[in-house]
């Protein structure tokens, strides 16, 4: 039995709305937008700054937006009430609506605020670049909102991976949208590793939930798979994400350059052998969640780094 949240008696401060958000996860989208702007820019598409800039700010919201929802959402169903085994800043969300911080009232109001600014903005950006944008970014807010909000939930359903790997394709296909202007074969494809590495890093931060997760019926991956399960799987992500990227450029979709995101390797291969390792002791996941996010960032670093090169080469 969870107990109430205790109700906050003062109006959240700035630094309250920004810890809201879940800003040190925003920085998955920056690098997101960083590998789809580089993509264009590689081939020779030119670059917009203020666009890049746009687009990337925008982005920024719409997850900051998720982030939120999923925190509203997560108290409404008792998860992160239940949560005593979360390892902080990693998992169990912001944590303020259950220090009593801000409440549900609060935390509803900003993720609206946030909702009503983006529709206006991306039309906006949609106007100045294609109907394209419009199209992504919609698909975006409803796979952000169906993550978490009834009825679909996906995050409950053992989709929320599946949901999150599609958002973050659907970042870099937008970055690389805004500069080129049309669709394109190279930034699906970086995008797919991409998509892959941030969808094991959600799979990794359900261990330490999942025994909040499972007595609330949130039945994401790591409760249906188990322990074991969840682990052979984001082994098999990660490397799948590794061993596209390996294929595509021998395919040669992207070009010898994209092979920079390789750097991400040795820290997938430390957090998977970690993982394996203390899969039943969920306590001491802590520098393996480390490792999947610095590899999952350095993926995307990686391979919007040798786009850059390319570009400058041009």
């Amino acid at each position: 039995m969870t107990t109430a949240a205790p109700e906050p008696r003062t109006t959240p401060s700035l630094l309250t709305w920004l810890r809201m958000t879940r800003p040190a996860f925003l920085l998955l989208t920056v690098v997101g937008c960083a590998l789809g702007t580089a993509t264009a820019a590689a081939c020779g598409c030119g670059l917009d700054p203020w666009l890049a800039l746009v687009a990337t700010a925008l982005a920024v919201l719409a997850h900051a937006a998720g982030n939120v929802l999923n925190d509203l959402h997560d108290a409404r169903n008792g998860a992160d009430a239940a949560n005593t085994e979360g390892i902080s800043p990693f998992t169990g969300g912001s944590r303020l609506i259950q220090n009593g911080r801000v409440s549900e009232r609060d935390t509803a109001d900003l993720a609206q605020g946030l909702l009503l600014f983006l529709v206006p903005a991306g039309l906006l950006l949609a106007v100045k670049t294609g109907g394209g944008v419009l199209l992504l970014g919609m698909a975006g807010l409803l796979l952000a909102w169906a993550y978490s909000a009834p009825p679909l939930k996906l995050m409950s359903r053992g989709l929320g991976e599946l949901a999150v790997a599609l958002v973050w394709f659907l970042v870099v296909i937008g970055a690389d949208y805004v500069q080129r202007r049309q669709f394109f074969v190279i930034p699906a494809s970086a995008a797919l590793g991409f998509a892959l590495m941030v969808a094991a890093l959600l799979l990794i931060n359900g261990f330490p939930d999942a025994r909040a997760d499972a007595r609330v019926g949130k039945r994401t991956l790591a409760v249906r798979l188990g322990p074991t399960g969840a682990a052979g799987l984001y082994a098999g992500l990660v490397v799948s994400a590794h061993a596209w990227l390996v294929l595509s450029v021998g395919l040669l979709i992207p070009p010898l350059e994209a092979l920079w995101g390789l750097v991400s390797l040795p820290f997938s291969l430390g957090a998977t052998w970690l993982l394996w390792r203390h899969r039943h002791q969920t306590e001491r996941l802590q520098p393996a969640l480390a490792l999947t996010v610095a590899a999952t960032l350095l993926h995307g670093l990686g391979m919007a780094a040798g786009f850059a090169l390319l570009a400058r080469l041009h």
